[in-house]
């Protein structure tokens, strides 16, 4: 994350990239490295500033490091959601019935519907 200091003097920062869908093939989103942090990126996905998001990737140019974090950012995304009290919005629902599967949203809305009950 962007926001959390390194241990690493001069350690270069995560940069996290978008792949969306349209239609006429995936594509990287263009992104400004200042706005290409975690908290940023899933602020976004949220806002819907992403049509059809399919694949989140890390890119670490210092450490060579590059990874799909799709799961992780879904999973993230519906945990900020659910702290909100909030749905998945329409334009979410496919990345994260990809990357968590769909029973992973119904078990959080039973979970706060039972909580609620009590």
């Amino acid at each position: 994350m962007r926001g959390m200091p390194s241990i690493v003097p001069g350690a270069e920062p995560d940069y996290y990239l978008v792949i969306n869908d349209f239609h006429d093939g995936p594509s990287f989103l263009e992104t400004d490295l200042e706005k290409a942090d975690l908290d940023t990126i899933i602020a976004n996905l949220i806002a819907g500033e992403y049509s059809e998001p399919l694949r989140v990737i890390v890119a670490n140019p210092q450490t060579g490091r590059c990874a799909d974090v799709s799961h992780a950012v879904a999973s993230d995304v519906l945990r900020r959601l659910e702290l909100e009290g909030r749905d998945p919005p329409e334009h979410l629902e496919a990345f994260i019935d990809a990357h968590v599967g769909p029973d992973r949203q119904l078990t959080l809305r039973l979970a706060g519907q039972a909580a609620s009950a009590l």
